[in-house]
Parts: structure tokens; sequence; C-alpha cells
């Protein structure tokens, strides 16, 4: 399968993804836990069907030391008793967000109040913009039909 156009190498694309990037660079500096981070990036682009960033994060999330067990249940994070509580919050938050044109209210307050149990302000902010972010990557890719399955750890750093 071949891409519908070379995103990656295109002069606008390139500056698009400049200020994407710094948003991502943002987040990651937060004091959102790692794990997590990962977590929402795989559930999400799970969720839309994005194998570009599922193969990355699984990926990426293997390299920092997530177990396979974990990274297997994700899909399935109800029913598995692998996950933290926040984790839980996060993955719930995370899927609320995605399908965000699937609930009549978008994100109920059930959800939010179970994530701020669990996470200050700060990492709040930055879940709510990983969300929004993983989103926008996913877009993207499966607009484009950017293959998956290439990607080495550290590629883009």
């Amino acid at each position: 399968m071949d891409a519908r156009l070379n995103y990656f190498g295109n002069p606008l694309a390139g500056k698009i993804i400049k200020h994407i990037n710094s948003a991502g660079a943002a987040i990651g500096g937060s004091s959102l836990p790692a794990a997590t981070q990962e977590l929402v990036k795989i559930r999400a682009s799970q969720i839309n069907g994005c194998g570009f960033c599922t193969d990355m994060h699984t990926k990426d999330a293997t390299h920092a030391g997530e177990t396979q067990q974990r990274l297997n249940m994700i899909a399935a994070w109800r029913e598995a008793t692998c996950f933290t509580e926040a984790e839980r919050a996060a993955l719930e938050l995370t899927e609320q967000g995605t399908r965000i044109a699937d609930a009549a209210g978008g994100v109920g307050d059930e959800a939010w109040a179970e994530a701020a149990k669990h996470y200050d302000e700060e990492q709040l902010i930055a879940l709510v913009g990983l969300i929004a972010l993983i989103n926008t990557y996913n877009r993207v890719n499966v607009i484009i039909r950017q293959p998956a399955g290439d990607y080495v750890p550290g590629q883009f750093a």
C-alpha cells in the first residue's frame, strides 16, 4: 500500500507537522505519566483505525519497557486487571474524547470526574491535549492512507 501523497516530504506539510509536534513536545514534558501517554495514543489509534500510529506507539511503548500483556489488553481494558484505576480513567476519557460524535453530550461528567480524581490540573490539561493531538495525527494518517509496519522506535527523534 502506498500513501496517497508524501506528507512527510512536502514543505507545507512539514510546517504543519512542526507545529503539531511542538504541541506533542509540550505534552511529553508534562507530569502526565509516560506510560499513560502511550496507552492513550494506542487506544485512540485503535479506535480510529490508524495503523501507522498503532504501530508507532506500540513499538515506542515496548521500547520504553511496557509489557506485552498490557499492550495486548488495551483494546479490552475494561475487562483487564493489569491497568491502574488512573490508567482506566485516562482510557475512558480517551474513548469518550475520541468518539465525541457518537455521544449526544460529548464527554460525560462521570468520566471527567473519575479522571479528575487521579490527575491534577496540569495532568488533565496534558491528557485533554494528548487526546486531541493523537486524534489529529490519526486523521492525517488515515486520510492519506499512510502505510504501517515499518516504524522503528526513535525514528522521528
